[in-house]
């Protein structure tokens, strides 16, 4: 059975709203960060940089939430996809990681960020329900995952971006989005 670990309020709600998604069988294993679980060396064979969250599928370890999300997408997921689509796959779960949740989590550059960002995406929401258009995907659950956490972490809400606020209110109501993200708060 997979294995996926994490701490209270890490990253690891993300990977296990996509395994909810998938309704793929998985252990959860909490470390408690506080007292440095991810810091021994049974967690650092699994992940070296001492990092949730990670996973263990049979003999394979992987860490970075993008990088187990586009695999079990590639291992797990009941599509098949076009190298098109999975680089589109992968580009929406770039961006969430390393452009979207920087520019909205980092405060000194929220208010120059976020009109850049949130303005081309509620565009893209007002014409169509999910990032890659009618169906949802991996992608959804990088991005919604950000989106979602800005009025529960940060409280900020999208007044000024209606698509994207009804985008995160259909996220946010998923079943599998309850058991995990939304279970935290």
């Amino acid at each position: 059975m997979l294995k996926l670990y994490g701490g209270a309020r890490s990253r690891a709600a993300i990977v296990q709203w996509y395994l909810e998604e998938l309704a793929l069988p998985y252990e959860f294993v909490a470390l408690d960060m506080q007292a440095g679980e991810h810091r021994q060396s049974d967690f650092l064979a699994i992940n070296p940089m001492g990092k949730v969250p990670a996973i263990v599928d049979d003999d394979f370890h992987l860490w970075e939430s993008g990088a187990i999300l586009l695999y079990l997408s590639d291992q797990y997921g009941n599509t098949t996809l076009s190298a098109h689509q999975r680089a589109e796959l992968a580009q929406w779960v770039l961006f969430a990681n390393a452009t979207l949740g920087p520019g909205i989590f980092v405060e000194a550059s929220r208010e120059k960020e976020m009109p850049r960002l949130c303005t081309p995406l509620n565009d893209l929401f007002s014409r169509q329900p999910f990032l890659l258009g009618e169906a949802f995907t991996v992608a959804d659950v990088a991005v919604g995952s950000v989106l979602g956490y800005m009025p529960l972490m940060l409280k900020i809400g999208f007044e000024e971006y209606p698509a994207i606020a009804n985008y995160v209110k259909r996220m946010s109501e998923r079943p599998a989005f309850q058991k995990s993200i939304g279970a935290r708060f």
